[in-house]
């Protein structure tokens, strides 16, 4: 186990190091220069060379880029242009609404998908088969803004249960803070649950038709009892990587839906920073959610040996 672990965090540490690489270089050949931005087509050069030298934005890129991820291994993200505030100090504040909102939503998405899954999968070809899978397919097409719009038009217009956007902070308590995540969540989650049911079932019916689950059967276990102990389990693999997946969108992905409900998350913060030129905070928040995205695929694929010590034999 410890050597398959080696390898993965060689892996993570590679990986991270490209991220950086690909993300500073595709940023910082986008048109526009945050400078001129700021002070407007009218600034004089004087001024605007005081400023690029406020800004960092004098030296060299491969200067610039080193000195980013040099400040990130320490936990500096270096200076918003727009804010002149640190970008840790930022992404601290707006990473209490999004991480919050990713989690709440995976919970939501998992309750939902496995039972869903289960169901329809030990009801093959079955009327709440078909039923549950009609179902998905429709979660799967519509769009999550739209289901966003409808859920704020029922639930916080005509029935006013909800508020129809923003966040009240979790300083006002954590069940109003998490009320004001419901709608979002839900938005966010059943698109996601859709698809975590499909491969849910899909995982099922194959470890299903494979000869250890005929042969607990011939030895008298009946069909529920089959799949819950020896089936469930080793249909794991391919759902930890779903839910993997569906971490890293929830957590990075959220932008539209953060719009939708004004929520002031990381996805609103890139938004906002893209809009603006600030680049050193589009740089930094999505090297972070790169980041979440690589850490997780990493704790998946520890998930997996614990699964499956096959794939410790392996290595």
């Amino acid at each position: 186990m410890l050597r398959y672990t080696f390898k993965r965090m060689l892996s993570l540490i590679i990986s991270l190091a490209v991220a950086s690489l690909v993300i500073f270089t595709v940023i910082e050949v986008a048109p526009g220069d945050p400078a001129s931005f700021m002070l407007g087509m009218n600034a004089q050069p004087e001024t605007l060379a005081a400023l690029r030298a406020e800004l960092g934005l004098d030296v060299s890129k491969t200067e610039r880029y080193f000195g980013w991820v040099t400040g990130m291994l320490t936990g500096d993200f270096g200076t918003s242009y727009t804010y002149r505030t640190p970008v840790a100090d930022m992404v601290a504040q707006r990473l209490w609404v999004s991480l919050p909102l990713a989690i709440y939503a995976l919970t939501l998405s998992t309750l939902i998908a496995f039972p869903a899954g289960i169901y329809a999968a030990s009801r093959r070809g079955r009327a709440g088969d078909v039923g549950v899978m009609s179902a998905t397919q429709l979660g799967v097409a519509i769009p999550n803004f739209w289901f966003a719009m409808m859920l704020v038009l029922l639930f916080a217009i005509k029935l006013r249960w909800f508020s129809a956007g923003g966040f009240v902070g979790w300083d006002e308590g954590f069940w109003s803070a998490m009320r004001s995540l419901t709608l979002p969540a839900i938005a966010l989650a059943l698109p996601q649950a859709a698809i975590l049911a499909r491969v849910m079932r899909s995982s099922l019916l194959d470890v299903l038709g494979e000869d250890f689950m005929r042969t607990a059967r011939a030895k008298g276990l009946n069909q529920r009892q089959a799949l819950w102990r020896h089936g469930l389990r080793n249909a794991m693999i391919p759902v930890l990587t779903i839910i993997g997946l569906q971490f890293s969108f929830l957590l990075a992905g959220g932008i539209i839906i953060e719009q939708v409900f004004y929520l002031p998350g990381l996805g609103r913060l890139i938004f906002q920073s893209i809009s603006a030129r600030d680049l050193i905070v589009v740089e930094s928040v999505t090297m972070l959610l790169v980041f979440a995205v690589i850490f997780v695929n990493f704790c998946v694929d520890l998930a997996y040996a614990a699964v499956d010590p096959r794939l410790r034999a392996r290595t």
